[in-house]
């Protein structure tokens, strides 16, 4: 057995409670003056940080978006500036840990995250950008948190249709790890626990939103899932939801969902390693219709027509997707790209 796995240096701070450990992580890193980042959605949850904070906060800045378009980067980098900040506290989902990677990016300042969503980014070196209807990503070690701060209390308040689609979308990028050209046995090991733990945890919130056990355990899943994410390579399925969302800002978690069982369908047949795991993570003999079936019994949207989007985009996503090469189990011909995209516009899984 020969691979190569390369841990990402983080340090993680898990457990009920652990936003209240923030003035300790700040001393650890020797921060002064951080910037509070949120959506204006999460201002009060910015609010309470900077209460914890206090002197340490210099400001608030809670105009994060999806996708994180550049006006939106440029004006938190202006806050950044006349604040004097010395570091940045992104609390919030991915729309907010994106926003302190693109801080980070620029100004190799040190970001604390505190993920209230499933989707994984913190995990992560990759950064994205949106800016005329494109969205461009890369990787890059300057975006990674300093420390990230895991507190299944503060996902409590997430509603049940957001809890399910952003741990679809944790799982999605589990599943392109285990067939992804760099995946390793260790990977591999956390992709099938995460997407079990998601798997067994999403019912269970949809049943009761406050269960602490099932809302602990659903972002340790999503913890392994973006630390698969970190380590590997992404191939079709996140190259079609970074169009999805730069071009037509599609929402981010719902793309994922309705796109991972087309996606899924198109390649396991392709990496039969990844779905045995899937099929023991997942309990099932059928992992695409699996998957399909769990997230629209859960209440996630089952097509991208849903979602807002229509044939006639068909063509644009298709060019988009064959202009620049990644990699894949299978070869994406256009064919096959406008097949699998029909039917997820339609909703019908064959």
């Amino acid at each position: 057995m020969t691979f190569t796995y390369e841990a990402l240096p983080m340090r993680v701070v898990f457990g009920p409670g652990s936003l209240r450990q923030l003035p300790e992580e700040t001393d650890r890193l020797d921060l002064r003056r951080l910037l509070v980042l949120s959506t204006p959605g999460q201002r009060s949850l910015a609010e309470h940080s900077a209460t914890l904070l206090g002197d340490t906060c210099v400001g608030l800045f809670t105009e994060a978006r999806m996708h994180v378009p550049v006006p939106v980067a440029e004006a938190a980098r202006a806050a950044v500036h006349e604040t004097g900040a010395d570091g940045c506290l992104a609390i919030g989902g991915g729309s907010t840990i994106g926003l302190g990677k693109a801080i980070a990016l620029t100004s190799g300042l040190p970001v604390i995250s505190v993920p209230t969503t499933y989707a994984g980014s913190e995990m992560t070196t990759v950064w994205g950008l949106t800016e005329n209807g494109r969205k461009r990503t890369g990787r890059d070690r300057s975006v990674l948190p300093r420390s990230v701060l895991y507190d299944p209390e503060l996902t409590v308040g997430l509603p049940v249709d957001v809890s399910v689609t952003s741990g679809f979308n944790a799982i999605a990028h589990a599943v392109e790890a285990l067939y992804a050209p760099d995946a390793s046995p260790i990977v591999s090991l956390m992709a099938e626990e995460g997407i079990r733990s998601l798997a067994a945890s999403l019912p269970a919130i949809a049943t009761d939103p406050g269960d602490m056990a099932a809302r602990t355990d659903a972002l340790r899943g999503a913890w392994l899932c973006g630390a698969c994410l970190g380590a590997t390579t992404m191939s079709l399925h996140h190259k079609l939801c970074h169009i999805l969302g730069g071009t037509f800002d599609l929402p981010h978690a719902a793309a994922h969902t309705v796109l991972l069982p087309y996606v899924a369908a198109f390649n396991l047949p392709a990496a039969p390693a990844a779905d045995q795991a899937l099929r023991r993570a997942l309990a099932t003999d059928d992992v695409p219709k699996h998957l399909a079936h769990t997230s629209a019994n859960l209440g996630a949207p089952r097509s991208l027509a849903e979602l807002g989007l229509s044939e006639r985009h068909v063509d644009e996503i298709t060019a988009q997707a064959q202009a620049q090469p990644y990699a894949n189990p299978r070869p994406v011909t256009e064919r096959a790209l406008r097949s699998l995209l029909t039917q997820a516009l339609n909703g019908t899984l064959a």
